[in-house]
């Protein structure tokens, strides 16, 4: 994967030694200390996507996991990931009792766009707690049919990023540092442009580069992998910029290593690499 030299002396880059650091699990630690990440998405052939960011979330630390998702998936979430408690909803009604134990939302994977998904979206939209929108979220709100909510993370590929902007592709990816910064100040969010040499983009204008990855990563699912990720060192307590740039060095880390395997990575394989990275990073204490 070809790799992104920083243009500008004011972009820092993701290293170990510039991370910012989740503090280490003390020894008496309990669940109620580490948020509730609630994800909602995995529209009708789309459950896959929700399933690998709830995964993740669980794996990455977050106190309690839940999923909103088609009643049709609810079966396959419970027998993969029997921790999570799944919900299958019809309408956003139901929806409502979960959202209120949030402390934080991962909104996207898997989401689709029929009126099952600008519902869901809509009341996530309009809820008080810290967001992360991914993939189909994204793509709703570059159409105009939700507005995104004070204190959260975007996280576009560059075509959901043009849709976003109005521009091309093309145009994003000749100015990947102009582009990531005119999102975060369109929406006043943190945003990920992601891609080779992912950036991190605060609205106040402070800007990350990560340039670790492997060309392996180029296939179906690792957004989904990174939302999950981000949502999760929410949960635990990061800011909106921090928890995303951990994220993201973790993200490509893992990449790396998995990748050297060659082709054929599947995103589920970046999970366990990722829970050991972290572990690495910030330990639970014995």
């Amino acid at each position: 994967m070809p790799q992104t030299k920083p243009p500008f002396p004011d972009i820092q880059s993701l290293t170990a030694a510039t991370l910012p650091r989740l503090p280490a699990r003390q020894p008496d630690a309990h669940k109620g200390q580490f948020g509730h990440a609630l994800l909602i998405g995995g529209d009708r052939r789309l459950g896959g996507a929700i399933l690998l960011g709830a995964e993740m979330a669980l794996r990455s630390g977050a106190g309690l996991v839940s999923l909103a998702t088609r009643p049709e998936h609810v079966g396959a979430a419970l027998a993969r990931l029997p921790e999570v408690m799944a919900l299958g909803v019809e309408s956003a009604n139901q929806l409502m009792s979960v959202l209120q134990q949030a402390t934080v939302l991962v909104v996207g994977p898997g989401l689709g766009q029929s009126a099952w998904s600008r519902s869901l979206l809509s009341l996530a939209a309009n809820a008080a707690v810290a967001q992360v929108w991914d993939a189909d979220a994204l793509n709703l709100l570059a159409m105009g049919e939700a507005r995104l909510p004070a204190d959260s993370v975007i996280t576009p590929h560059p075509g959901e990023a043009a849709r976003l902007l109005g521009l091309s592709t093309d145009q994003v990816q000749a100015d990947r540092v102009g582009a990531a910064r005119a999102l975060a100040a369109k929406y006043q969010a943190v945003c990920v442009l992601k891609g080779a040499g992912s950036l991190v983009v605060a609205p106040d204008g402070r800007v990350s580069i990560c340039e670790r990855g492997h060309p392996a990563m180029a296939t179906a699912g690792l957004g989904d992998v990174l939302a999950g990720l981000v949502g999760a060192l929410r949960a635990q307590g990061m800011g909106g910029f921090e928890a995303t740039c951990l994220a993201v060095w973790l993200h490509a880390s893992a990449g790396e290593l998995q990748g050297k395997k060659g082709r054929g990575l599947a995103a589920s394989d970046l999970i366990p690499a990722i829970r050991q990275l972290l572990e690495e990073q910030s330990p639970c204490l014995n």
